[in-house]
């Protein structure tokens, strides 16, 4: 679930009910995803997706276990922190590189 979609996605991962964060992630977002999150205290849940025949992708599925998480309502509610302690951004979220003193509703990718 990336943050322009309010969807709420459950699935298992692991044998273990998870909300999905985000699909369809390649290793280092995905990385930089769990980290962040286990930060926050979150247990992450993250494996390789599977096409429809059953063969693994090289894209990744990333969840956690608190099946009421909803990453859009805790970025834009601040509730999610990054490493330094300053509250998380919809740009940081993203990865994009931009002035971090830049009000969030003036981003555009």
């Amino acid at each position: 679930m990336a943050l322009n979609n309010g969807k709420h996605v459950v699935a298992e991962i692991d044998g273990i009910r998870t909300t999905v964060v985000e699909t369809g992630l390649n290793e280092n977002r995905c990385l930089f995803l769990k980290e962040l999150l286990q930060q926050n205290g979150y247990e992450v849940k993250m494996e390789k997706e599977k096409a429809k025949d059953g063969t693994q992708m090289e894209t990744w599925i990333l969840g956690v276990t608190d099946i009421v998480f909803n990453p859009m309502i805790r970025v834009y509610e601040q509730k999610i922190l990054r490493p330094d302690g300053h509250p998380v951004t919809p740009a940081y979220w993203n990865q994009w590189a931009v002035d971090p003193d830049l009000p969030y509703w003036m981003v555009t990718k």
